[in-house]
């Protein structure tokens, strides 16, 4: 019988809103992180979304609604989401199923290890919508390098399961009804490795491979963005559906 306990599993379960990233979601998640990180029992972690996908990204509503003030606080909170996983010297693998949108994106490539459906749908909508990613986008750098995350930012194509394992946004590509299960025994192959190797190899590696800075001025650009064109009309427009 596997033993499991040694994995930390968390899940996103907002299925109404198709697992949107709100602020409550992000705190919890940054508590479970730092739960891990304190519990030697734990040697790995396991991120996935319940229902028809991972997730559709940040919840845009709640930005909608908040004031100026308030929507960068929800991007500096997600931000430092960002910075728990990179910096939680544990193995942490993202089970991708359905889609990974905007924020559900950053959230998965953030991860040390992304287990992706082929005909998941991954996707960066955010200029469209008329604001830069406010996060996330030193994780992307880190990924695929400065001229490949400008093009992924412009969100100009969806990308598909085998798109993003070719771009190095994922590792392992799996059918949808294999993510989960696949995910898992990776997980455990990675919490079963001697724990002083694998935690020093994540801390080489993110000591080594600095990119410092960006998500700051991410959210500066953002913060223009969202006083200023497109974005007004889609917050708006997220209002109106209330």
């Amino acid at each position: 019988m596997t033993d499991l306990t040694s994995i930390r599993e968390l899940v996103l379960s907002r299925n109404e809103v198709r697992n949107a990233l709100d602020l409550a979601t992000t705190e919890r998640l940054i508590e479970s992180i730092a739960e891990a990180r304190d519990n030697a029992a734990v040697h790995a972690v396991l991120l996935h979304g319940e229902g028809a996908g991972f997730c559709a990204g940040s919840d845009v509503k709640e930005m909608a609604k908040a004031s100026m003030a308030d929507r960068l606080h929800i991007a500096e909170r997600k931000a430092t989401l960002m910075r728990a996983l990179a910096e939680l010297d544990k193995p942490v693998v993202c089970a991708v199923h359905g889609f990974a949108l905007g924020g559900g994106f950053m959230l998965a490539i953030g991860c040390d290890a992304v287990v992706t459906a082929s005909d998941a749908v991954w996707r960066l909508p955010e200029i469209e919508l008329g604001f830069f990613p406010p996060w996330g986008i030193e994780a992307l750098v880190r990924r695929v390098g400065i001229a490949r995350a400008r093009w992924l930012v412009w969100g100009a194509n969806r990308l598909t399961g085998l798109d993003v394992i070719r771009l190095g946004l994922a590792e392992v590509e799996v059918s949808a009804d294999k993510v989960l299960e696949e995910a898992r025994a990776l997980a455990l192959r990675l919490s079963e490795m001697p724990v002083t190797a694998t935690q020093a190899t994540k801390r080489f590696f993110r000591e080594q491979v600095p990119v410092p800075g960006l998500d700051a001025f991410a959210r500066e650009i953002y913060r223009e963005n969202c006083e200023a064109g497109s974005a007004q009309g889609t917050f708006a427009r997220f209002i109106e559906r209330d």
